[in-house]
């Protein structure tokens, strides 16, 4: 096929035979609202109406054009049932824009960031701060001109500089899946101090560069894109895609001419470093970008719907197809495959997208089918693939004496024509999804169909079980559904939402049959289906995008069981060794560990008042553990070296204070329920059979939490920071006031603690040898410890192996300690709090109390009434709160730290957007509303700490 803009293409060479389709009779059911959108396509290329972020914000704009909502996904903590939040306005927006039509929202690559665009191209950008409905505004629309001329029609946000785990495909060896990860390097071009920055084509034909500074404060660059006639100046559609050479950009002007552009973004100074004395000063210029085009080709509409009659690009004497039908309504730039270990990615690809005008009277109706018959379909993929060709000279040009012997000839852009889409329904959206290993193409009958963008072979279903590559490739499907012409989908891919025609929005779920077909069950569609979920989840992690929408697909879909096998799956992918009965060091900073704990425990989740299921409860109490560790190791490194300048904030202080409250109740808690194992054992210490038996049965969450290296070597640090804590109370010479008040308070809480650190430090020492010796007795080796640590982390079961250690717990090393345990103190403490048992004494406390899940400390608000989008006075209290998404847990801070130090720890802990599961923080309604943007005008925080925050996910 001749590369295109060097000959002529004919019309029936885009169409193909018309006759060949055997297109019947449209349907007289036109989709509400479809001609207006497709007319909106047509005018202008940025028209997104609703916008799903990495981070699980669902931004919309309202029908009226005047207002934005968002909403997001949650779990119910009433019933642990999953579903969609109600609307919270963002007031900011409305107020921004002044009355001027709303037309197009977009998220950055982390999803913290919207850029909300108006009718005259004014842009404002809000950024998540704490909470998924609590968003502050960042740049004003008002710092743009007022311009027709100036709408935007193509936009596209700069990455940031972070490379990221990615994950290329499962396959199927030896009957276990294995998975392929690799570290993916950032796509450029960046801001050099990884701030945020925005590139937008107005109608006009300007390039805009939005910019912030390293004083948070936003700058622009401008240029005008080459054009070869002043009629070609006038934009309707521009598509933009980064590559390792740059940026590509695809504009489609009023007269139906398609131009392609490489853009170079260059700064000077092309690093700025703060820390620097130099860059900091005030006399030092900020970094600012130049924007540097290469006009690559030009592809006229003669080239695409006319017969062009000579093999060049005659630009001033343009044939126009007045006679067509077809108008592009969608022009994309698909990259080549990300995922992609060998590091030689084909593409990007172009891909553009023209329909029919929608006749919906029934005078048309017999219009519609002749015009339908002489043209072919109602919507074509038309598609071009960029290459890069060396130029080859003349042989004359040989003999030609150059004063440079090695000058090479500069290679050139060509695009190569492939096979057009055909499709008798209307086109409303393209997507690429799966981490670009998937283009997803929505129609106006509600149907989704998933394309490999490579070949755009359709995924129908499972063709190959061996090897996986996406969800939509191993036989995941969306159901038909109410119609709507605008649609969004969720982070991973297996959720969607829908404006329908009444603007209502409507939740779609991927759906899969596992193997159940036609009364029969095949076992490799059920595991490659579960090996797509694995490989999903893992994606999501590598890349910090939020995986609720895995979780509550995993819930809706599969039965307990399989979840088990998929939570299997996830630690063989990640991979997650298990075996930490010696590498204690590497729990700190593992990046996947809390991952793997939190869908675990929202997988075992039913609802606020009950607790989790005994595998589900497990990993909920190592995730607790795990966040009091990384607090008092954080605490104990500030304490050995704290500045007199720097005095101890009350708020870290309180933070110390709940959690070592709670860390002790834990222990302790732990200890006492020992004890009553050994008392219910007593009576098989002496037979070996009817012990092991009796251990197989026992659901005992503090045995497991004690088994387990992991959760063992969480305690384990979290007495040695507890050591740190109170010994650091002497050296504290800057506390004073209400800040020596609580510390006090940490020190006396320690000291009135029924079994002293040293002691529970021995106690964890006698855990630890009777599992090695376990170990050691069975002959298990370093290869072998994983695999049973495994299974007592992913199930909640305690292997064989480890029967004897229980034995020796039990026996020998409870016993040598009850002279040092003041055991009558364990039993009389009061644990309900804890939230961790099953008694009657831990519902009541449930039902009339919370507890702050970061802090440890006890609110009053009956968890019934958490609900937060009931109406009434039914979930309001007397203070502000955030809900967890995820785990349905409350936190009373509802504004940034207030300093730097509680803001540095906020960081350390990663619970600035997210709770210690993982999950992402909601505000309650009335809360909602609170003027962060002002507080954190006058946080005492940098801009560099702030820098370290905003662009990471939870």
């Amino acid at each position: 096929m001749p590369m295109i803009m060097e000959e002529g293409i004919d019309v029936d060479d885009l169409f193909g035979d018309p006759t060949s389709l055997e297109l019947g009779l449209p349907s007289t059911t036109v989709t509400k609202g479809l001609a207006q959108r497709l007319d909106e396509m047509r005018l202008v290329g940025c028209c997104q109406k609703i916008a799903w972020s990495r981070l699980g914000c669902i931004a919309y704009i309202s029908q009226d054009g005047l207002k934005v909502n968002v909403r997001h996904i949650y779990c119910r903590p009433t019933d642990g049932k999953w579903t969609l939040s109600e609307d919270t306005p963002l007031t900011a927006v409305t107020e921004a824009h002044g009355g001027h039509l709303l037309v197009h929202l977009s998220w950055n690559e982390t999803g913290s960031e919207l850029a909300v665009v108006d009718s005259s191209g004014r842009v404002s950008i809000y950024t998540i701060s704490i909470a998924l409905n609590s968003i502050s505004g960042q740049r004003q629309a008002v710092l743009d001109a007022d311009d027709d001329g100036g709408q935007i029609v193509g936009m596209m946000w700069l990455n940031l500089q972070r490379s990221i785990h990615a994950f290329h495909q499962a396959a199927k060896l030896n009957g276990r899946w294995g998975y392929s990860p690799f570290r993916r390097r950032p796509i450029g071009p960046f801001h050099p101090v990884n701030k945020s920055a925005l590139v937008c084509i107005t109608r006009s034909a300007q390039m805009r560069l939005l910019y912030q500074n390293p004083d948070s404060r936003w700058a622009e660059s401008s240029t005008e894109l080459k054009h070869t006639a002043h009629s070609d100046g006038f934009l309707t559609h521009a598509a933009l895609v980064p590559t390792q050479a740059g940026i590509i950009l695809a504009t489609h002007s009023a007269c139906q001419k398609i131009s392609v552009y490489r853009v170079n973004i260059t700064w000077n100074p092309p690093q700025w470093d703060p820390n620097q004395p130099k860059q900091a000063s005030a006399s030092t210029p900020f970094p600012t970008p130049t924007l540097r085009f290469l006009h690559s080709k030009i592809e006229t509409s003669s080239g695409v719907f006319a017969k062009n009659r000579s093999g060049f690009d005659h630009s001033d004497d343009l044939s126009q197809s007045t006679n067509s039908l077809y108008c592009l309504t969608r022009l994309d730039i698909v990259p080549g495959p990300s995922e992609n270990t060998a590091g030689s990615a084909s593409g990007p690809w172009i891909i553009a997208v023209y329909s029919s005008p929608v006749h919906v009277s029934e005078d048309h109706h017999q219009q519609q089918h002749q015009q339908q018959q002489n043209q072919g379909a109602s919507s074509i993929i038309v598609r071009w693939q960029l290459e890069t060709a060396a130029q080859s000279l003349h042989p004359k040009f040989d003999e030609v004496v150059s004063k440079k012997s090695n000058a090479q000839p500069k290679p050139r852009i060509e695009l190569r024509r492939l096979d057009d889409v055909y499709s008798d329904r209307y086109i409303v959206s393209v997507d690429h999804t799966e981490y670009g290993n998937v283009l997803a193409v929505t129609y106006d009958d509600s149907s989704i169909a998933f394309y490999d963008p490579k070949t755009m072979t359709n995924f129908t279903g499972v063709d190959d079980t061996n090897t996986v590559i996406s969800m939509a490739q191993s036989g995941f499907h969306f159901p038909l559904d109410a119609s709507g012409v605008h649609i969004s989908f969720s982070p991973n891919a297996c959720l969607a939402v829908v404006l329908d025609g009444e603007w209502q929005m409507r939740l779609r779920t991927m759906e899969h049959s596992f193997g159940a077909e036609d009364g029969l069950y095949d076992d490799s569609k059920f595991s490659a289906a579960v090996a797509a979920l694995a490989l999903a989840f893992c994606r999501g992690c590598g890349s910090d995008t939020n995986t609720d929408d895995i979780v509550m697909m995993l819930l809706r879909q599969l039965t307990p069981d399989a979840q088990n096998v998929f939570v299997s799956e996830v630690y063989r992918a990640l991979p997650i060794n298990c075996n930490f009965t010696v590498e204690h060091d590497k729990l700190m900073q593992h990046p996947y560990i809390p991952r793997c704990l939190s869908v675990q425990a929202a997988l075992g989740f039913k609802e606020y008042i009950k607790p989790r299921t005994l595998a589900a409860a497990v990993p909920w109490s190592i995730l607790h553990l795990r966040h009091a560790s990384v607090l008092f190791a954080y605490f104990f490194q500030y304490n050995k070296g704290a500045r007199e300048a720097e005095p101890h904030d009350p708020d870290v202080l309180r933070m110390v204070l709940g959690n070592t409250k709670w860390a002790l109740d834990f222990a302790n808690y732990v200890l006492d329920e020992l004890f009553d194992l050994q008392d219910e054992f007593e009576s098989v210490f002496s037979d070996q059979e009817a012990f092991a038996q009796k251990v197989k049965t026992t659901n005992s969450l503090s045995l497991l939490v004690l088994l387990c290296s992991m959760s063992r070597a969480f305690l384990r640090f979290i007495c040695r920071g507890l050591r740190g804590v109170y010994a650091g109370f002497a050296a504290a010479h800057s506390l004073s006031g209400e800040a020596r008040v609580v510390y006090a308070e940490i020190c006396k809480v320690i000291s009135a603690s029924p079994v002293r650190i040293d002691v529970y430090e021995k106690f964890l020492a006698g855990v630890d040898s009777a599992v090695r010796h376990a170990y050691q007795g069975a002959g298990f080796g370093d290869a072998e410890r994983p695999a049973p640590e495994k299974e007592l982390l992913a199930n909640a079961r305690i292997p064989a192996v480890l029967v004897p250690a229980v034995a020796t717990l039990l026996r020998q090393t409870l016993p040598s300690l009850k002279p040092e345990i003041n055991r009558m103190g364990l039993y009389l403490a009061d644990y309900s709090w804890l939230g961790i048992g099953s008694d009657r004494k831990t519902e009541l406390y449930r039902r009339s109390r919370q507890v702050d899940i970061l802090k440890k400390i006890p609110l009053r608000t009956p968890p019934t009434d958490t609900d937060q989008n009931d109406t009434g006075n039914k979930g309001k209290s007397a203070t502000p709160r955030r809900h967890c998404t995820r785990c349905g847990e409350v936190s009373g801070d509802v504004t940034p730290p207030r300093s730097f130090l509680w803001f540095r720890l906020v960081a350390k802990l990663g619970i600035l957007r997210s709770c210690l599961c993982g999950g992402m923080w909601t505000l309650e309604p009335e809360s909602a509303s609170v003027p962060i943007l002002a507080h954190q005008q006058s946080s005492a925080r940098t801009p560099a700490a702030t820098a370290a925050v905003l662009p990471g996910s939870a």
